[in-house]
């Protein structure tokens, strides 16, 4: 296969894992009357073994056992894949309770500011500075956000925890080398004590009463938690950064295409300006980026150039 079918075929599985994430509150919707704490809980149990079971189908599960071996013997390493485990927990039980409280819409709105939420953290954190049009990108997604804070009489919490989670976790994770599938088995394996512990002491778990199709549901928790991720990791062994970022717009908008056209959520013209204002934002930010990748390869074809 040559260079340019990789890359449509990388576009292409990089495409499906943010779809089966942005269609993802299809299938918490199938889970009816079961809590999102035990949701969050099946999925994260479900979502270990379906790991165990794939890496050994791949043929990685020695692979995985020996970089788990080197995470545990490397106490930093060690502390920041719990770290990650519990951020990405929280993460996704806010997004399961949202989607339960027919807040999908604030849910998408949370993973269109997460991009933004990484320049932030990059700022405060790392001293980056900010081009122009990266500091109007952040103060217009503050202006959308405060839009909709005054329209709903209370800070849109549940979208801002989700791109804080998410951007946190993305940014620990940085500061480990691991593997995305070993990231996924060793962040579940740290968590499925505590899950199976919640899940024993309800007094009534959902699992055994309710029906085999709910059942069925809770158990394929654990495949449209890593299938999704497995395409994105094969996807991004072969596309930029550039056309991730691009890509990852596709979730939201899902998302937010779900929420105001299927389930029906109110979106009044008040949270639509506010919209507006994100993807503006959006729009300026990914254009900056651009910008900037454009002017380092230029600049990299000019020093390789012979004197």
């Amino acid at each position: 296969m040559n260079k340019q079918n990789e890359s449509a075929v990388a576009v292409f599985l990089g495409a499906g894992a943010y779809v089966l994430w942005g269609i993802m509150p299809l299938y918490w919707k199938m889970a009816g009357d079961v809590s999102s704490a035990e949701i969050l809980a099946y999925r994260v149990i479900w979502a270990f073994l379906f790991m165990l079971i794939a890496l050994a189908i791949m043929g990685k599960l020695t692979e995985v056992l020996q970089e788990m071996k080197k995470i545990w013997n490397h106490k930093k390493s060690l502390l920041a894949i719990s770290a990650a485990s519990v951020l990405i927990t929280a993460n996704w039980f806010i997004f399961i309770f949202a989607v339960n409280s027919d807040r999908i819409i604030d849910a998408s709105l949370g993973y269109y500011i997460n991009p933004l939420m990484n320049v932030v953290l990059a700022t405060v954190i790392l001293k980056e500075q900010l081009t122009k049009l990266e500091k109007v990108s952040v103060a217009l997604a503050f202006v959308g956000v405060i839009v909709l804070t005054l329209y709903y009489g209370h800070v849109p919490w549940a979208s801002i925890l989700l791109a804080i989670s998410f951007c946190s976790y993305g940014f620990i994770k940085r500061s480990v080398s691991i593997r995305p599938w070993t990231g996924l088995t060793v962040e579940t394996l740290l968590m499925t004590p505590f899950a199976a512990l919640f899940l024993f002491l309800l007094p009534e778990a959902s699992y055994f009463s309710e029906s085999v199709s709910t059942m069925l549901v809770l158990a394929g928790t654990g495949v449209i938690t890593a299938v999704p991720l497995l395409l994105f990791a094969a996807a991004a062994q072969k596309l930029s950064f550039t056309v991730i970022g691009f890509l990852q717009y596709i979730a939201p908008t899902f998302m937010l295409i779900i929420g105001v056209f299927l389930y029906k959520e109110p979106f009044s013209g008040v949270q639509l300006t506010a919209f507006i204002c994100i993807w503006i934002a959006l729009g300026l930010f990914t254009y900056s980026k651009l910008q900037t990748r454009r002017r380092l390869k230029k600049l990299a074809r000019t020093t390789q150039q012979p004197a």
